[in-house]
């Protein structure tokens, strides 16, 4: 049975759900199965949420992939065994910190940079969740991952002398943990640091302006206005090129099969040659949008320059 929502949803994760848990509410929402969240989030934390639904659940991966921006709360002066603020206190330190040493240390992570993940995680070592292990008391080791912190900005300090508080901001790259880079921002400075509070504002392009909370989806599902924030699957092709495929090769697109170059409806009034277009046009790896000569999206398929051929890539027509 074809799903009844296929596409991209930008969810507003509230604080107290996990990211499973608002997958399951959607499913509740939308009477649907087939949902699958695009980058865990903590409980605590709150902001950007994409889920894919139907044929987008092709796009996980794609998604998780993607470049993130958050804005962090981090306390200075305390450490604790899961690098928020919602865990055991491990140590509390004075803070002595001007505002030039803080600039500092936070510039000091731009780039490349070895972060080891936390204990309280859901990476699995040996099968089992590091979160697990840690409830049990055990602490292993692991090692760090290559992530890539595009930019940080302090927005706000304002309140480092009173309350040990800074505001900044992070682009980065997928697989970064802030409240690590909190952590270690502490480390550097030498009084040790803890998140305070996260909001992920964006991943991709999916911005917290544009999320909406479970109440408001399940409020337009029900005033029938649903699809208006629905993105297609072809919504992060947006950048590719375009073509449709003509009507007599329809049954290839129907099937997923590969198709010619000749195959492909050019609007061109003044026309064009099938050597023209294919040598003009495409190179071997360039990846398309492909539609049917009605406009109907059929996925992102690869040109073949050897073969002449266009590969699929990904599929999400679903009849």
């Amino acid at each position: 049975m074809a799903n009844k929502y296929n596409g991209l949803i930008n969810v507003y994760k509230e604080a107290g759900y996990t990211s499973n848990d608002v997958v399951a509410k959607l499913r509740g929402i939308l009477h649907q199965k087939k949902i699958g969240h695009t980058g865990t989030l903590d409980p605590d934390a709150v902001g950007v949420l994409v889920v894919c639904l139907g044929t987008g659940t092709k796009l996980v991966q794609m998604l998780t992939d993607h470049d993130k921006e958050y804005i962090c709360v981090c306390r200075l002066g305390v450490t604790t065994d899961t690098q928020d603020m919602s865990g055991k206190v491990l140590d509390m330190q004075d803070v002595n910190v001007t505002r030039d040493e803080l600039h500092g240390a936070v510039q000091a992570f731009v780039g490349d940079y070895d972060q080891v993940p936390p204990m309280f995680s859901a990476i699995k070592k040996d099968g089992k969740k590091l979160y697990e292990l840690a409830r049990e008391g055990k602490e292993i080791e692991r090692e760090p991952r290559k992530v890539h912190i595009g930019a940080i900005s302090v927005l706000d300090d304002s309140l480092l002398d009173s309350e040990h508080l800074f505001t900044m901001e992070v682009k980065c790259s997928k697989g970064t943990y802030i409240r690590t880079l909190c952590h270690d921002i502490g480390l550097r400075l030498g009084c040790g640091a803890a998140m305070q509070h996260l909001t992920r504002t964006s991943v991709g392009a999916f911005h917290l302006e544009s999320a909406h909370t479970l109440k408001e989806i399940e409020q337009m599902r029900d005033d029938g206005t649903i699809f208006e924030i629905i993105e297609s699957p072809e919504y992060i092709f947006r950048d590719l090129d375009a073509i449709k495929v003509k009507d007599s090769a329809y049954k290839l697109l129907v099937n997923g099969n590969s198709f010619r170059i000749d195959n492909v409806f050019c609007e061109d009034p003044e026309g064009i040659s099938d050597e023209e277009y294919s040598g003009e046009m495409y190179k071997g790896g360039d990846r398309v949008r492909v539609y049917s000569e009605d406009g109907v999206f059929f996925g992102i398929y690869r040109y073949n320059g050897r073969t002449r051929v266009f590969d699929v890539e990904k599929f999400f027509y679903e009849s």
